[in-house]
């Protein structure tokens, strides 16, 4: 047929045919359920670790992309406390450059703050603001979130469930 000589090559080649003998290996994807997900309690020190990097592994560890059973619609992940929150560096100017805002939906309810205030006010709020930038803002990113511990302070109450120490880089 003369239509098929200006045709584009995916309708001209022939159909794939398996060699004789050849099997087919299928495999089946895995999927985690959330009652076979065991969790583990890590505490991250954020004394002079820069904040990014702090909550890059901590939204990592929440999220639990670094188990080999990570399924992107089940919570895999595991519990985080994060020390010292209080000493974390900004990279660069950010301490005086970096703006957060915030709008109360009233007039003039825009309340602008530098990570100096904020820090100032309630430090554990930078770690808690920059992992939940990194989590989906869905019903599951949320109940990831819920299992992020901050604390300003060497202290924290998790010490029952024997939490591992994870490094930063």
């Amino acid at each position: 047929m003369w239509f098929l000589d200006c045709a584009p090559l995916r309708l001209r080649r022939r159909p794939f045919a398996a060699p004789e003998g050849f099997k087919y290996k299928h495999m089946k994807t895995f999927s985690a359920k959330p009652h076979e997900v065991e969790r583990k309690w890590y505490v991250i020190d954020a004394k002079d670790k820069i904040l990014g990097q702090v909550a890059v592994e901590a939204a990592r560890l929440l999220r639990g992309k670094h188990k080999p059973i990570f399924t992107t619609h089940v919570d895999t992940g595991d519990f985080v406390v994060v020390i010292n929150a209080d000493q974390v560096v900004l990279s660069g100017n950010k301490e005086q450059a970096k703006i957060y805002t915030r709008f109360s939906g009233y007039v003039g309810g825009k309340h602008v703050e530098t990570p100096r205030q904020v820090r100032e006010r309630r430090p554990i709020l930078l770690v808690e603001r920059a992992v939940w930038g990194m989590l989906p803002k869905t019903r599951l990113g949320r109940s990831q979130y819920g299992k992020l511990k901050v604390y300003a302070g060497e202290a924290h109450p998790h010490e029952a469930q024997q939490p591992a120490l994870y490094e930063v880089c």
